[in-house]
């Protein structure tokens, strides 16, 4: 098993980067703007203004509303739709394998920036929930 899962994490990392490249072309094509597709960045020091919200511990929240990171270096490894780069292979499969085993990975971290969030940590467990196909994910959400 721990064979067929390693090709199934690797064949569904091919897809997802494939996807991201793909998309980056068919913009490339449209000429629309390039950094329309980036993942955008938020600074966490602009949001810290902010009263915190009363600690209510991990919930679910939609993933189509974590669009977004506070980490500037995480732009460049995910696009707008949270799919990989081919510099996060190792981690991602990683991810991946866990999630398949069932392991219990722990909640993202992520801060509420209007309608929607911003990752502070766990993008790769955003980007392998997306492409298993999942609704929601277990995060811990700061105001």
């Amino acid at each position: 098993m721990d064979h067929w899962g390693r090709v199934e994490a690797e064949q569904a990392f091919g897809r997802a980067a494939r996807a991201r490249r793909r998309a980056a072309l068919v913009n490339r094509l449209r000429r629309r703007c390039s950094a329309c597709s980036r993942l955008a960045v938020h600074d966490e020091r602009a949001l810290l203004h902010r009263r915190p919200a009363a600690a209510a511990g991990p919930r679910e929240i939609p993933l189509d509303a974590v669009s977004a990171t506070l980490e500037p270096n995480r732009a460049s490894q995910f696009d707008h739709e949270f799919r990989p780069a081919a510099p996060t292979r190792g981690r991602w499969t990683r991810v991946w394998l866990a999630e398949q085993r069932g392991a219990v990975l722990p909640p993202i971290s992520v801060v509420q920036v209007g309608d929607g969030y911003a990752v502070r940590d766990g993008h790769h467990r955003v980007s392998v929930a997306k492409a298993r196909g999942a609704a929601t994910i277990r995060a811990i959400v700061a105001a």
